[in-house]
């Protein structure tokens, strides 16, 4: 198998089981959490989580404070979960991308409607 098709599929993976760790084993996640995209090290040692999170400020707030504080369980639930000969180090970055073009949806919207 090349190189690339196997980064690829350990990216596919590492984003499923990711998610499905976020929902069923840490507890306290407010809001919705949702894993946008995964980039995974050409050697599979290091990789980086995009993750939006919807909801309030506040929900927001607490839901990152939580992934910060628990990405050894995650990598450790990753290990478990995912053969491979190095569990990569996870980095956890937040997303907007997704809220960011929903405003700016918003704002086309009213322009085409003249509210602006």
């Amino acid at each position: 198998m090349s190189s690339s098709l196997r980064n690829e599929r350990v990216r596919k993976e590492l984003m499923r089981e990711i998610s499905e760790i976020l929902r069923k084993e840490i507890r306290g996640l407010e809001g919705v959490v949702s894993i946008t995209d995964v980039e995974v090290s050409h050697d599979n040692s290091f990789a980086k989580v995009f993750y939006s999170v919807f909801g309030s400020e506040e929900q927001k707030e607490k839901s990152v404070n939580i992934i910060n504080q628990n990405v050894s369980k995650i990598r450790y639930e990753v290990g478990k979960r995912i053969r491979l000969r190095l569990t990569p180090e996870l980095r956890f970055i937040q997303d907007n991308s997704i809220e960011r073009g929903s405003r700016v949806n918003e704002i086309l919207e009213k322009i085409s409607r003249g509210e602006v």
